[in-house]
């Protein structure tokens, strides 16, 4: 039986493009391993390929000239890895790496800026899936300023969650630091807690949810402002709603 997980129209952009823009996407497409940790593209380096996750996460991450980074935005199977390669750049400050291990497919940068160009329905999805990108890099700014890490932790799993559809995820205190930009010990005393109040089961770098609905009230709006967006703006299942 095949692997759904290699299955290019997994990826929701990719299944949302009408069938006679599909007979020319499909041929371009590489099915590619993401692995844990794997730099996608640097700061500032010039993009060759565009990336559609379809079980995998990546995540765009600012960088500081002393190394520190916090990220502004994650990508999973709702969209692409690469918009400055049709929005009239070929490079970004940010720095993409996969957060959540898994596959993807790529497709060569001059393919899709000359599909871009024809501006049919493949430009007018990518666009909206341009704006509700750029709602989320907003919303975790002002996440990351006015809001708890408690409540950014929440906001983080869940939405990592949804670009999985699943209930649990794959992921270290460690890593989980450097992604918000802040101390591991922090993320230890904020991850304790969800676990202690039964919201959620950490052990061994695994985030399992138990009580979805208690998370997402634990969170604070910068979620749901997000997962609006993403649901007005594209076709998306936003992954599991029910409690496991």
């Amino acid at each position: 039986m095949p692997d759904a997980r290699i299955d290019p129209r997994r990826n929701h952009l990719l299944g949302a493009i009408p069938e006679a823009e599909w007979d020319r996407f499909a041929p371009q497409l590489t099915p590619i391993i993401m692995k844990l940790g794997q730099v996608v593209y640097e700061a500032g380096v010039e993009q060759t390929y565009v990336y559609f996750p379809t079980d995998s996460i990546v995540s765009l991450l600012s960088v500081m000239e002393n190394g520190d980074s916090a990220e502004i935005a994650i990508v999973g199977h709702e969209g692409l890895v690469g918009i400055s390669l049709f929005m009239g750049g070929s490079a970004t400050p940010s720095r993409a790496v996969v957060q959540s291990a898994g596959y993807a497919f790529r497709m060569k940068a001059q393919f899709i800026r000359d599909e871009f160009v024809l501006a049919g329905p493949v430009q007018q999805l990518f666009l909206r899936y341009t704006q509700a990108l750029l709602t989320q890099m907003g919303q975790t700014a002002v996440c990351n300023r006015h809001h708890s890490l408690d409540q950014q932790l929440c906001r983080w799993i869940l939405m990592s969650l949804d670009r999985l559809a699943s209930n649990e995820v794959m992921m270290t205190q460690e890593l989980i630091s450097n992604m918000l930009g802040v101390r591991r010990e922090g993320v230890t005393e904020a991850a304790g807690k969800l676990q202690r109040l039964g919201i959620i089961e950490y052990q061994r770098g695994k985030i399992r949810v138990l009580d979805r609905k208690r998370l997402e009230a634990k969170s604070c709006e910068c979620y749901e402002v997000v997962r609006k967006e993403f649901a007005r703006l594209l076709p998306w299942d936003q992954g599991v709603k029910e409690d496991a």
